[in-house]
């Protein structure tokens, strides 16, 4: 992988990670294009700049995160984390798997387009309006939500708002909760791949943090993650704004469209 690449796949990142579009599949996608989607530094990179859109979101919302008088908000993080901590090691090597092979992802995106297009239809009349109402009863229920996501191309964002809204909150408190608890979840996920996971390297295992002490790595990895970070920040008021005005339908057709393109060119030129 070189700077460009890494520059698009930041950017990508950061685009991407709080919509309900699935950051996973349009990396997976773009790096599949490049021909780099096998290299295992490529593969910690794509999971490690998400620190860059933790911050992001830290920043935004740094009253709620930094008031330490409130200890509720963090129990209910605590608790809605439990669930993908849990079954995100135990399908670890599955998920892996699934990540080499496009077509599923592209399935998915299509299917969680669908989906987006009439969940309003489903969950009507909600009762949560702000995260204070939210008890931690459904905090967890939503994190159950969330390890939907664990299939590449369903989108983390997704998984957990849906989830909210099905716990009775609005989409305006659903999407806000998500960007909560991507915090604790993605930073998890981040130092797990950096610290713990292995890779395969030319016929040797190594951790993650021996991979960016070689070369450019972590020149890459820093670039990365401030990229991901400034446009993280740009995407989340964006969308904001969009689902209070247009709802998740937008969301939808974006999905479908572009997992059928991706469907065919994988398909068809791969």
């Amino acid at each position: 992988m070189d700077f460009i690449q890494a520059i698009v796949l930041a950017i990508i990142e950061g685009l991407t990670e709080y919509l309900p579009i699935s950051s996973t599949a349009h990396m997976i996608f773009a790096s599949s294009y490049y021909g780099i989607q096998e290299d295992p530094f490529v593969k910690l990179f794509q999971t490690a700049i998400q620190f860059g859109a933790i911050l992001a979101v830290v920043a935004l919302y740094w009253k709620k995160f930094f008031d330490f008088s409130r200890l509720s908000f963090y129990v209910k993080l605590a608790c809605a984390v439990v669930p993908a901590l849990l079954l995100g090691k135990l399908f670890d090597d599955m998920i892996d798997e699934v990540l080499g092979d496009p077509i599923p992802i592209a399935i998915m995106l299509i299917v969680g387009g669908v989906i987006l297009l009439f969940i309003e239809n489903l969950f009507k009349n909600p009762e949560v309006f702000k995260e204070e109402d939210i008890s931690i009863k459904k905090a967890v229920y939503i994190g159950f939500w969330q390890c939907l996501a664990m299939m590449p191309g369903t989108s983390r964002s997704a998984a957990s708002i849906i989830g909210g809204m099905q716990q009775k909150l609005t989409r305006e408190a659903a999407a806000e909760f998500s960007f909560f608890l991507a915090v604790p979840t993605m930073l998890a996920v981040t130092v797990y791949s950096i610290v713990l996971k292995k890779y395969e390297v030319n016929g040797l295992e190594v951790k993650g943090y021996e991979m960016l002490t070689e070369g450019d790595n972590m020149k890459m990895f820093l670039m990365g993650n401030v990229i991901a970070f400034v446009v993280a920040i740009v995407a989340i008021k964006g969308f904001i704004g969009v689902i209070k005005k247009y709802g998740f339908k937008p969301w939808g057709w974006y999905r479908i469209i572009a997992g059928a393109a991706l469907l065919v060119y994988f398909t068809t030129y791969k």
